[in-house]
């Protein structure tokens, strides 16, 4: 099944829009194949500001018709506990915050931007997904990861070469609370190594330590900006280290 015969069988939908490289084309393709097209996007602690910057420039760019969902999910104290499953219990509080808004709005069949690439032995949210009937049409229709880039820069989708950027809860370990405070300083933090010019790292909370992780092509950056990363970091961390261990 294509794409274009996906929204031939379903040209009502409504979409989980977070601004990423896979739901930015599923909206894309929704919008050029479906009839009629709502996005949503859920405003949580859990998503940084630059991340519903660029989704609503994305939306602005298509002229697509989006509705923004703020949504408090450290109310739910099984997600803020951050047990193994965190991600399925999160999934259920934000599609169900989106299922209710697009069934006022008279939508009843609800998309993500799972794609083919995407491991649903190694990620519990896809569970969630599931028991609500939430279709994944990228998947359904085998796009891979670097087939949604080729696709979306062809589109000239600005968010074609976007690094995946998981949200900032899977920075904090299993096991270790999540809070405001945790998350707002993970986000000062990683949007400082951005203005350093790094793209695709991670801060990672250890304790009330900063574990950073670079790829091979950033590492010597990383080196380059020792001095001014420990300063910086060290305003929210007790202690700053570098991964060794480079990220893929």
């Amino acid at each position: 099944m294509t794409i274009k015969e996906f929204f031939e069988k379903n040209n009502k939908v409504a979409i989980a829009f977070s601004g990423g490289v896979d739901s930015a084309y599923l909206l894309y393709a929704a919008l050029q194949y479906a009839k009629e097209v709502s996005a949503y996007y859920v405003k949580t602690t859990f998503q940084p500001q630059f991340e519903f910057d660029d989704a609503m420039r994305l939306a602005d760019e298509l002229k697509a018709d989006v509705s923004v969902i703020r949504l408090d999910v450290l109310k739910d104290c099984t997600v803020t506990a951050n047990p193994a499953n965190r991600c399925y219990y999160c999934k259920q509080n934000i599609f169900g915050s989106i299922l209710e808004s697009a069934k006022a709005d008279g939508f009843t069949t609800l998309l993500d931007g799972t794609n083919a690439s995407d491991d649903a032995g190694d990620r519990p949210g896809m569970k969630a997904l599931e028991e609500m009937h939430v279709l994944s049409p990228l998947r359904l229709c085998g796009l891979t990861k670097d087939e949604i880039r080729r696709r979306s820069k062809e589109a000239g989708l600005f968010t074609w070469d976007k690094p995946a950027y998981a949200c900032l809860a899977t920075r904090i370990p299993t096991g270790q609370a999540i809070t405001a405070e945790a998350l707002r300083r993970t986000e000062l933090a990683e949007d400082y190594m951005f203005s350093l010019g790094f793209t695709d790292f991670r801060v990672r909370t250890i304790g009330n330590t900063a574990k950073i992780q670079v790829t091979a092509k950033d590492f010597p950056l990383a080196i380059t900006h020792k001095e001014k990363l420990v300063e910086e970091l060290k305003k929210y961390y007790s202690s700053v280290c570098l991964d060794l261990e480079v990220r893929p």
